[in-house]
């Protein structure tokens, strides 16, 4: 089992920035790649960036690229996100997922594609 725990949400004007920490726990950190989703109320969870389990890929959703940034750090057990120029439409409880670097592909955007989850993190961005 891998155990997954979201921090750094906040309550934050547009413009602003935050980092998420996602820490895990459990299995061997290295042997997943990690993706970050968010849920906006009303609405499905989508895919917002994902990282190989050596760091040296990273995907992102086109509604955040370039203002976001993954990154892992396999020492710390811990996956990061980045978020620069938040807008109200970033608004979203924010998760972290892991996924076996046994499957077939390296990373996947699709929410059934992960193994473990975290319980969120609350990010409202005010206008």
């Amino acid at each position: 089992q891998v155990q997954l725990v979201e921090s750094g949400g906040g309550s934050v004007q547009a413009g602003s920035s935050l980092r998420l920490s996602c820490l895990s726990s459990g299995r061997t950190f290295s042997n997943y790649a990690m993706g970050w989703f968010r849920q906006a109320p009303g609405k499905e969870r989508e895919f917002v960036a994902a990282i190989t389990w050596s760091g040296g890929s990273k995907n992102y959703a086109d509604s955040v690229k370039g203002r976001f940034t993954i990154s892992r750090d396999n020492a710390k057990n811990t996956v990061y996100l980045q978020m620069n120029s938040l807008k109200p439409e970033d608004t979203a409880v924010y998760y972290c997922a892991a996924r076996d670097r046994g499957r077939a592909t390296p990373w996947s955007y699709a929410v059934a594609q992960y193994d473990y989850w975290g319980q969120g993190t609350q990010v409202t961005v005010c206008s």
